[in-house]
């Protein structure tokens, strides 16, 4: 069930797994994904829906794959970043859409990032909210150890069994006062902390959603391909995990990018500035 006005279910079987998927918008829009981030799910985005809905997008909002509603398949190879990337293609192809507009926050601006560097003939435009590019990460951190220790809660993730025991314990109130603590009062309202439980307590998504941090390791150091298409970052600057220099490094690889600065806005800027967020993704997406 949910109260975000115009949006519509569906299960969407792909070559690997099947996938929860909420849709909204007009039919003949410019086709739209948008991809959430760790720890959320497609109700990520509520505060953006109708605004882009209006602007005549299609959207196209998966729980991706280990989340919320979706399959969650075993073992942290499946959870590599290019499966995460096939899944967006793949999704694309089951829809029909030639070409997508991606829209990716955190661990969903790592997929679109990886999706727009080796896919670059399907993406339009790309827009990505606090996520650097993975290709930038690793060197990045080695150039600034003030990184390293804000990421430092990764390696807690590589450890089995005892991080989905720690997150789970009182209905997650771990990850329950991660959101609260790292974003702006009154981001998250308690009804949205109680949707966000429901998800991470389905069977088997605690771990899935912390597999995607294992296989991590898995992932090759090579230079990735330049990013060819139009690209947005909007970042905001008081993001407790992430540094504004990994937003302007990604860009680096960009072949046509520019960074909005957002000087108030936490990790959470969706949601901490719904505004001036559509706004800015109306004018650069439709």
């Amino acid at each position: 069930m949910t109260d975000v006005a115009g949006v519509a279910f569906r299960r969407v079987g792909l070559p690997e797994v099947s996938l929860h998927v909420a849709e909204a918008g007009p039919e003949a829009g410019p086709p739209t994904i948008l991809l959430h981030g760790f720890p959320e799910f497609w109700y990520g985005w509520r505060h953006q829906i109708g605004s882009l809905s209006e602007a005549g997008l299609r959207l196209v909002i998966p729980d991706q794959r280990g989340y919320g509603l979706s399959d969650k398949p075993h073992g942290v190879g499946a959870y590599h970043l290019d499966k995460l990337a096939a899944d967006v293609i793949a999704l694309a192809d089951a829809r029909g859409f030639a070409t997508i507009r991606l829209v990716g926050h955190d661990w969903g601006g790592l997929v679109a990032w990886w999706v727009a560097s080796h896919y670059p003939d399907r993406i339009a435009r790309l827009a990505i909210l606090n996520a650097p590019h993975p290709g930038v990460v690793g060197s990045y951190i080695r150039r600034h150890p003030g990184q390293w220790l804000r990421s430092s809660y990764i390696g807690l993730f590589q450890l089995p069994v005892l991080p989905e025991q720690l997150l789970k314990m009182d209905r997650c109130r771990g990850l329950r006062h991660a959101l609260t603590s790292t974003s702006r009062p009154g981001a998250f309202a308690p009804s949205d902390l109680d949707r966000y439980v429901a998800a991470w307590l389905q069977p088997g998504a605690m771990t899935a959603m912390l597999n995607w941090y294992r296989a991590l390791a898995q992932l090759r150091r090579t230079e990735p391909p330049r990013v060819r298409a139009p690209t947005l970052i909007l970042w905001g600057e008081q993001d407790t995990a992430l540094q504004p220099g990994l937003a302007e490094a990604s860009l680096d690889l960009c072949d046509d990018g520019r960074i909005a600065w957002f000087p108030h806005a936490t990790h959470w800027l969706a949601h901490e500035e719904p505004a001036a967020v559509n706004t800015a993704l109306q004018d650069f997406l439709a």
